[in-house]
């Protein structure tokens, strides 16, 4: 069985990469195209654990000894599953240990846009405030009505922390969950309708493609904010363009985006927008410990058993 790991894309924390490196060959993949086919000759074959966040279907065939797609994250739209799946490579992800971060983002930017903190902290860098006076007055967090676009374990994590602030939480979710003691709407446009604020945490699949799209920005109307910290898929990135230059709605605060890492100069110009570059799992702690569920991952399937966080099932 393959001893040979590819890091295709991302940073692995140099005590996880030493605990791989003590049991396989670990490589880097080449930056430069040439250096890159003359990669695949010389270890294609022998690579057994591919450590990336996005996987196609060309990708694998290049790697034909291939056991695992180790994602690191725990969102893995990236990476074509099915085809995985149909050659007996298994996908795994790192589940749980990022949604305390990702939640405590999510609340900051809430804070950020209702409170319209960078707009504030730049009237302070540039002086206005001698000249101008008083920044204006902003919105309130507290008691607001919060819609949750997806109640998994990252909104959860989130309604957690959003109690604190005495909010009203509401949520759309596939189905309704039994044991939330929170509304239910059967519809992104009636959450939306509802709430003050609505907080994208949906994973991103075929089935969320532009979700939050010009009916539901226009349902959650101009005192309404939207926060996104799921994935730049799930929202119709010309629709809120427009939603925001019309007045549509009041504002957003937004981590993620349709294609990162460029973000439309029309977001960048509005003062109204907190812009943030994909920062929900992005704190030391969390990433080390990503990075050893991977190494978890790995180790398991290199060893011949199966992965610790699996997220599909292939017959190997």
């Amino acid at each position: 069985m393959s001893g040979e790991v590819l890091l295709r894309d991302g940073f692995l924390p140099p005590p996880v990469r030493a605990r791989l490196a003590a049991a396989f060959t670990v490589h880097d993949w080449p930056a430069a195209s040439d250096a890159q086919e003359k990669f695949l000759a010389a270890h294609g074959k022998n690579i057994g654990a591919l450590i990336a966040t996005a996987a196609d279907r060309a990708t694998m065939e290049q790697l034909p000894g291939l056991r695992l797609i180790a994602c690191y994250g725990v969102g893995y739209d990236g990476i074509d599953v099915a085809a995985a799946t149909a050659r007996g490579v298994w996908v795994s992800n790192t589940p749980e240990v990022l949604n305390d971060d990702v939640a405590d983002l999510a609340l900051a930017l809430m804070l950020a846009a209702v409170r319209r903190l960078p707009a504030a902290e730049r009237y302070v860098r540039e002086n206005q405030w001698p000249a101008r006076g008083d920044f204006a007055l902003t919105d309130r967090l507290t008691g607001k009505r919060l819609g949750m676009l997806g109640m998994g374990r990252i909104g959860a994590a989130i309604v957690k922390r959003a109690q604190a602030f005495d909010m009203r939480i509401a949520y759309h979710a596939t189905q309704p969950k039994p044991q939330s003691p929170h509304r239910w709407a059967d519809n992104a446009a009636a959450l939306a309708e509802w709430c003050d604020i609505l907080c994208v945490a949906m994973p991103a699949t075929a089935q969320t493609v532009g979700m939050v799209n010009a009916a539901v920005l226009r349902a959650l109307g101009p005192r309404g904010y939207l926060v996104n910290i799921a994935r730049g898929s799930l929202v119709d990135e010309a629709a809120l363009i427009a939603a925001l230059r019309e007045g549509a709605i009041k504002g957003a605060a937004l981590d993620v985006f349709a294609d990162e890492p460029h973000v439309p100069q029309e977001l960048r110009e509005f003062d109204n927008v907190v812009l943030s570059p994909h920062q929900g799992s992005a704190t030391v702690y969390t990433r080390h410990r990503m990075a050893e569920v991977v190494a978890d991952n790995i180790e398991a399937v290199l060893q011949g058993g199966t992965p610790v966080t699996a997220v599909n099932k292939p017959r190997v």
